[in-house]
């Protein structure tokens, strides 16, 4: 070999790592912007280094940075490369399918074409590519096409592939076609149970999670988190916080709780009133080093609320450096529910000041908040600058704390109005407002064209004929109480659940009903009842 020839090859393999590295050490898209540019001017690199090095490019822009600028530039680099290899294709496609703005599967399928025209064979890692833009897309269609091309060209019982497969259809809650993916796998990781997991909690089906659940011989902690969040979103929150518990004794050496445990973890205990175990949770959030970010406070102020700690739930608001809607939300809904509008609309007014937009749920709380207090008039004004300052149509919820905020205050004929005025059909909790009112009011006439309209409604809902019962109740129309209650025993119409009473002792939740309670608390209560009434307590 020449000395020049020699010192040449230097001099390209000495550019080559240069740029090589800038590329991979590059911070923002400015810089990796002047690189491709000198790539591109380089005299230096012969066509096999230069596409080396355009190709990396690529891979970086696409997976470093995430915005919608980094994106439109990939694709520009790569509509510039000529015959794009199968690393080029899978590179694009799994930019597509992670850009929510790209058209996702569309984009997806277009290159996925295009490298079957140019008889570039896909592998093992373009099927996950595809199958994810269909699933960000909410093309089920398209998906099932790719499951197809999967199949036929040998990636059926690739790990990745299936665990994406699984994942597709739990997604779109076909658990059938899930099950039957798991069921014919070879190998299954952690990935493959929590694809599962996630689709039997998806299609609201607790039972059928908690049964794969048990059987997972390894759990991530994605997996705790989900059966944790499904049982709080079930309604089963005093069996979300035993399984807290587990996972803190059996998952102590292999995982921890995480942020999104803890925030499931404190919205089930508000949703039960667990104070103690919501203040043990709060206690092991600050020892145990986890960053309590704005999401873990609103949950916390929400938590302290609904328990009724007031002071708590204020002082942790006014702690947050950072606050969203969702954390200005939390704390007037929570005003809403002690009833005190006045600091809800002077929170509300704060919240202006600070440059926060808020949203219809806020002024769900704001309208709820004024309905309880009594306050008409700031009611009123919270309705009208939610549509005409925000902008935001009323929904359904709106217009029944309207409802309700009407006719707590006695003004029936303005709650008919708003009523008729609605653009949706009025539904349950519309007109329930309105008998509420009524039965406070001791509306006879209304109430009864209410009870009556609502009967029709959901002829098996109790709590109508319980209303109406009431109404005639005060009046003192007791024949009419008596027609009710025969009314409901004809038609077979019970309390399907029953009201009952909840008490926290030691960090236990404790539930007494008209069904009963266990057995062994009744033996105590009889025992306490019997010392009472002998004497001897």
């Amino acid at each position: 070999m020449s000395p020049t020839k020699q010192t040449k090859e230097m001099i390209e393999s000495q550019v080559r790592k240069s740029l090589g590295r800038l590329i991979d050490e590059c911070k923002n898209l400015k810089h990796l912007k002047q690189i491709h540019a000198h790539i591109l001017l380089s005299p230096n690199l012969p066509i096999h280094q230069h596409y080396f090095l355009i190709t990396r490019l690529l891979f970086i822009t696409t997976t470093v940075f995430s915005s919608n600028d980094s994106h439109r530039y990939a694709v520009d680099i790569f509509n510039h490369i000529q015959k794009p290899n199968l690393f080029v294709y899978n590179t694009m496609i799994r930019a597509h399918s992670s850009n929510v703005h790209s058209g996702v599967g569309n984009s997806c399928m277009i290159l996925y074409k295009e490298m079957l025209e140019n008889e570039i064979r896909p592998d093992y890692l373009t099927y996950p590519f595809l199958i994810k833009g269909c699933t960000n897309q909410v093309d089920d269609r398209m998906g099932r096409i790719v499951h197809g091309h999967t199949i036929k060209n040998g990636f059926s019982r690739d790990l990745f592939v299936q665990n994406s497969v699984i994942n597709f259809y739990s997604k779109f809650e076909d658990l059938g076609n899930a099950v039957k993916v798991f069921d014919e796998m070879l190998h299954r990781d952690i990935v493959s149970w929590n694809s599962l997991l996630f689709g039997y909690l998806r299609s609201g089906d607790l039972e059928s999670a908690l049964r794969v659940f048990r059987v997972m011989e390894d759990r991530s902690v994605f997996s705790w988190n989900s059966i944790i969040t499904g049982l709080v979103q079930g309604g089963r929150a005093a069996e979300a916080l035993e399984f807290f518990h587990e996972m803190q004794v059996l998952g102590k050496d292999r995982v921890s709780p995480d942020g999104v445990t803890i925030a499931s973890v404190i919205s089930a205990c508000a949703s039960i009133g667990a104070l103690n175990q919501g203040k043990w949770v709060h206690s092991y959030l600050k020892s145990s080093g986890l960053r309590c970010d704005v999401v873990i406070r609103t949950a916390l102020v929400d938590m302290y609320g609904k328990c009724g700690c007031l002071e708590n739930a204020v002082a942790i608001f006014r702690e947050m450096e950072e606050k969203d809607v969702l954390a200005w939300t939390a704390m007037i809904s929570v005003f809403a529910l002690y009833g005190l509008g006045n600091e809800a609309v002077a929170l509300f007014e704060e919240m202006k000041l600070e440059g926060v937009k808020p949203n219809n749920v806020t002024f769900v709380g704001l309208l709820s908040a004024c309905a309880h207090s009594g306050l008409v008039e700031k009611g009123r004004w919270c309705f009208e600058i939610m549509r005409e300052v925000y902008f935001i149509k009323p929904q359904v919820q709106h217009y029944a704390c309207m409802v309700d905020l009407l006719g707590r205050a006695g003004l029936f004929e303005e709650a008919e109005d708003i009523i008729r005025s609605m653009p949706m059909e009025p539904d349950v909790f519309v007109w329930g407002a309105l008998l509420g009112s009524c039965r406070m009011h001791g509306n006879v006439e209304l109430g009864e064209s209410v009870a009556s309209y609502l009967i029709k409604m959901e002829p098996q809902n109790h709590a109508f004929y319980v209303v109406l019962s009431d109404i005639y109740a005060k009046a003192h129309r007791f024949d009419d109480v008596k027609r009710i209650r025969v009314a409901m025993e004809e038609r077979g119409i019970k309390k399907i659940v029953p009201g009952c009473s909840k008490i926290e002792i030691d960090g236990r939740i404790h539930e007494f009903s008209v069904r009963g309670c266990p057995e062994t608390m009744v033996k105590e209560i009889e025992m306490v009842l019997t010392g009472v009434m002998t004497g001897e307590i």
